[in-house]
């Protein structure tokens, strides 16, 4: 070892010793959970021959991937349209930027409660409004019918989430230059032209970024699916995260409990890993 490396590792020391507690913290609450997951999931090859032939499982796989990837496609639109209108130098931006954070730090079972009550179909405000501008006839059952019960659960998440990836989207927005914008301007590129050419290919790794981050979170929906439906109308609504909670705490069948957790958590880091190939690294110096 060279005196350069020693002295490095003697910067280091102090460091590392104080953020060992932490570290020792975070094991002892993720990794031993997790380690005892994958044990209990692992124990031969009956639980992946059971999940191959579950109906059910690939019903929650099926609900799961469409309620992520449709709420996620959303987020994103909405996001980056969010992002440029509060980028524009307009009056009370700062308070703007303020509230829009709002629906992201509810607590999702609170939000997804009020969600279900809008959808209520004898006392919710959905239908009332409805009825009044004359779209529906009747009050809609919107939690009781598969594909209406589908709907509201991305509409609440859309509605919960979208800020969040339109932070993101800010903040990768604020850290274009000017210049650029300006030199494009010079050279006779409509508003459209600049956000294609230019906006767009410098925003996507930040969009990459919360499009990870919102697909798991959106694939691990637990509580706003537990709140507003129960993964019902029969099953239409069951996630991954219910269906393998289910067995944990319903059925007290902890090993294929496990199985789903796993399978699930395989499934979400491959989707996410191809999304974070979609865009390249920067190259140095660019």
């Amino acid at each position: 070892m060279n005196r350069e490396t020693r002295e490095r590792a003697l910067l280091l020391a102090p460091a590392a010793l104080l953020l060992a507690p932490a570290a020792l913290l975070l094991g002892a609450v993720v990794a031993l959970p997790i380690a005892r997951v994958i044990q209990l999931a692992l124990p031969g090859v009956e639980p992946a021959q059971r999940l191959a032939q579950d109906g059910r499982w690939w019903g929650a796989l099926g609900n799961t991937l469409f309620f992520a990837g449709t709420s996620v496609i959303l987020e994103v639109i909405l996001g980056i349209l969010f992002a440029l209108a509060l980028h524009r130098a307009i009056p009370g931006r700062g308070t703007l930027r303020a509230l829009v954070i709002l629906p992201w730090a509810l607590p999702t079972a609170v939000m997804a409660l009020a969600w279900a009550w809008i959808f209520n179909d004898a006392f919710g405000v959905a239908n009332d409004v409805l009825m009044r501008v004359h779209l529906i006839d009747a009050p809609v059952a919107w939690l009781a019918h598969p594909g209406t019960a589908m709907a509201t659960l991305i509409i609440a998440d859309v509605w919960k989430t979208t800020p969040f990836v339109a932070l993101i989207a800010l903040a990768g927005l604020v850290a274009i230059p000017d210049e650029l914008n300006e030199a494009a301007r010079v050279d006779g590129l409509s508003p459209a032209q600049i956000f294609r050419r230019i906006t767009l290919p410098l925003l996507a790794p930040a969009l990459v970024v919360a499009a990870v981050f919102r697909l798991v979170q959106a694939f691990g929906a637990f509580d706003l699916v537990y709140v507003m439906t129960g993964g019902g109308p029969g099953g239409s609504t069951e996630t991954v995260s219910l269906y393998s909670y289910q067995n944990y705490f319903r059925y007290l069948d902890f090993g294929y409990g496990s199985t789903i957790a796993v399978a699930g958590a395989l499934v979400v880091a491959t989707i996410a890993w191809g999304i974070t190939r979609l865009v390249p690294a920067p190259e140095d110096g660019r």
